[in-house]
């Protein structure tokens, strides 16, 4: 079965029958949910958060257009070993992922500019010829140059970006479709335990009996290696993870000073997490215009921007099986530091 409906043309099938007309092209094969990455619900979310106590802000909005191209940046650094590990992994494991996963259509989660998954695209398109690639992200930006690149490498797949987060491009595809979903980069580990447990559950209700899930986590190690990954020496982490503060001044209306803070990270291992912070270096009042109102960000105060948990990849197998995913195969590098998992979708969740 094609995805693209060959008798309507444009029509694309990746989405499933009820969430088919919410969806809307805004480029060139790239897709938004007519309640995608709306610019209101976006502040409203902002704001929530800035009040929380403690403060913090969701890591979405590091991913702005030079958010992006930071990130791009850090992924190259000498300390981040992240990328460079996960793709020599799928260098020498493709070929078996697309092979054990027959699948028509290929689903990456947070996907970037997609780099690391042409390994799986030139596979898929080698063993399967003609299919689909459906990242989603809610950075345009990424999106654009992903399809740009798989465009031009590989014609046989049929790119359809959707410009989305993970919720409601998950919840859009069609069930019937057999679909590889790729969740790489560890990306799983921005999740505190509230949001891994709702997140797994609403995959494990959207895949369909024929899916599979490749998910890519960052394994417990040397606390040495893993502040240096996120601390680099020449400040590029620093500078992605401020400008996350230039992008909700742009969306709320608010005055960070980026003069005024510092960039902190530290690994706690009692959760196991590198933790993420703005530190202000002195006190600024924050203004929030759709609110009419302020408040002090006082010297010292820490706003958490973003967690990366680390994992031991045997229990989270076993913890995946408890929203409906069955372990298939466990693929890791030399220095088992990063592990690629691949699941299916099992056939009956577990009570």
């Amino acid at each position: 079965m094609s995805v693209r409906d060959q008798e309507t043309g444009n029509e694309l099938r990746i989405f499933s029958q009820t969430e088919r007309n919410r969806w809307h092209p805004i480029e060139r094969s790239i897709w938004a949910r007519d309640s995608g990455v709306a610019q209101d619900d976006a502040a409203l979310s902002i704001v929530r958060t800035l009040l929380d106590q403690p403060r913090w802000v969701e890591p979405r909005f590091l991913y702005d257009e030079r958010g992006s191209q930071l990130f791009e940046k850090v992924c190259s650094l000498p300390e981040y070993y992240l990328t460079r590990t996960e793709d020599a992994i799928l260098e020498k494991e493709a070929g078996r992922i697309i092979d054990v996963a027959p699948v028509e259509c290929v689903v990456e989660l947070g996907a970037g500019f997609s780099k690391k998954t042409a390994r799986l695209l030139k596979e898929q398109a080698r063993q399967r010829g003609r299919s689909t690639f459906a990242p989603i992200d809610v950075s345009l930006t990424a999106l654009a140059g992903s399809r740009d690149a798989v465009e031009g490498q590989f014609p046989e797949i049929d790119f359809s970006g959707l410009y989305a987060r993970y919720e409601e491009g998950i919840s859009s595809i069609e069930k019937d479709i057999p679909t590889l979903f790729a969740f790489l980069g560890s990306s799983v580990g921005n999740f505190d335990q509230l949001s891994f447990a709702r997140f797994f559950h609403l995959l494990g209700t959207s895949m369909g009996p024929n899916d599979f899930l490749l998910l890519g986590v960052d394994r417990i190690k040397e606390v040495e290696i893993l502040e240096k990954a996120y601390s680099d020496s020449q400040g590029v982490t620093a500078e992605f993870i401020l400008n996350i503060f230039t992008n909700i001044n742009r969306i709320v209306g608010t005055d960070f000073d980026l003069d005024k803070m510092q960039y902190y990270s530290w690994y706690n291992p009692q959760w196991q997490q590198m933790e993420i912070y703005a530190i202000a270096t002195s006190d600024q009042e924050i203004h929030l215009p759709s609110l009419g109102s302020a408040f002090v960000w006082k010297k010292g105060e820490r706003i958490l921007v973003e967690i990366s948990r680390k994992f031991e990849p045997e229990q989270l197998q076993q913890q995946l099986q408890f929203f409906g995913f069955k372990p298939m195969e466990h693929f890791t590098d030399s220095k088992q530091w990063f592990s690629l998992l691949l699941f299916e979708k099992a056939s009956q969740k577990v009570d």
